[in-house]
């Protein structure tokens, strides 16, 4: 049943998914990618400082052995000022490496996935203290494929050193007869070499290794089309619950608009089908307005409404259908139709007697 439902995730992960994994810390990463920074950095501060740090923390060594006869530690105070001056020699020693390997591991988990700071992920999960949990995800699929890369690298890399150092295996015996100096400087080339080279190969496998987190990454975040439909409802709403709401916006502005039908001065008609109400203020209008419109069922109520309330009625065609075209409620009639408009303005005033002002 649970392999049915891991099936039927078909579809891609839509952006609020991924933000949601993103602020829970479930990121595509790969742990190899930062140690692999972290090692080729390391390799370039040995191969750049190396020669410094090696001879003055020998010096220093040197200068503590020649004085250690005059060594007197009589009490607790001098032995912390020795400690601490030891330790604070190592420490600038060993400063350089300390911020490159910082440095490194840090680069190696932003330009995976960026910066990314998850108190959820940080937050306490008492449910791995569960034994039974702990033993599941021991024996998972996951844990094996993990055993598997684990075994595959270690492989992998001892190979690859052992490729390396077989062509000196013979120079070894020889050493015997070198000085201390050739020793040490025959064991940093071998070491460097085998360093060097591990390293490239570490490249190769990080490489594989992010390029398969991200496929798992992508498939575990992949939905059902369920889960897909209940997002769309949950960040857009139920489109039953939309249409209703759009349904009741739509009343409410037609219960506006039918209420300003008896502020009308005429209802230009089709006159069957179409009804538009003008309304025209010249103190405070630079034309006239659209204050109702519709067709049908709302053409004939505001026919009604206009009749109850002694707003003339008057029918022109072209003029209806023009209106109820291009103007919305609320605007003013466009330019090229004032001229239509102002005849059936005057046509309406002198039916009343009052002298037109537009």
């Amino acid at each position: 049943m649970a392999e049915n439902s891991y099936q039927d995730r078909t579809e891609k992960a839509t952006p609020k998914r991924r933000q949601d994994a993103r602020k829970k810390g479930q990121v595509a990463q790969s742990r190899e990618v930062p140690s692999v920074m972290i090692l080729l950095m390391s390799l370039g501060v040995f191969f750049f400082a190396g020669s410094w740090m090696f001879w003055n923390l020998a010096g220093y060594m040197s200068d503590t052995l020649r004085s250690s006869a005059q060594f007197l530690i009589a009490d607790i105070p001098d032995a912390t000022v020795l400690v601490l001056q030891t330790a604070r020699t190592i420490f600038k020693i060993l400063l350089p490496l300390l911020l490159v390997v910082f440095a490194a591991g840090l680069a190696g988990n932003v330009i995976q996935s960026g910066f990314l700071l998850s108190s959820e992920a940080l937050a306490p999960k008492w449910t791995k203290l569960n034994p039974a949990s702990g033993l599941k995800r021991l024996f998972s699929l996951r844990s094996l494929v993990e055993l598997a890369k684990s075994i595959a690298k270690i492989l992998f890399v001892a190979t690859v050193a052992y490729l390396m150092i077989k062509q000196d295996l013979d120079l070894i015996p020889t050493l015997t007869r070198q000085s201390v100096l050739d020793i040490f400087a025959f064991a940093a080339r071998v070491a460097f070499k085998i360093c060097f080279n591990v390293c490239l190969a570490l490249v190769l496998l990080a490489i594989l290794d992010y390029a398969y987190q991200r496929w798992e990454h992508e498939k575990s975040l992949k939905m059902t089309k369920q889960e897909v439909k209940d997002e769309n409802k949950q960040t857009e709403g139920d489109p039953k619950v939309k249409a209703r709401i759009r349904s009741i916006q739509m009343e409410t502005a037609r219960q506006r608009m039918m209420a300003a039908v008896p502020e009308a001065d005429v209802v230009i008609t089709n006159p069957t089908h179409l009804a538009v109400a003008l309304r025209f203020d010249a103190a405070r209008m630079v034309a006239p307005q659209v204050i109702a419109k519709g067709a049908g069922y709302v053409a004939e109520r505001i026919k009604q409404i206009a009749a109850e309330n002694d707003v003339p009625l008057v029918e022109d065609k072209p003029l209806a259908r023009a209106l109820h075209k291009i103007v919305e409620v609320g605007n003013t009639i466009p330019a090229d139709l004032y001229k239509a408009v102002a005849e059936v303005l005057a046509y309406v005033y002198r039916l009343r007697g009052i002298r037109p002002t537009m």
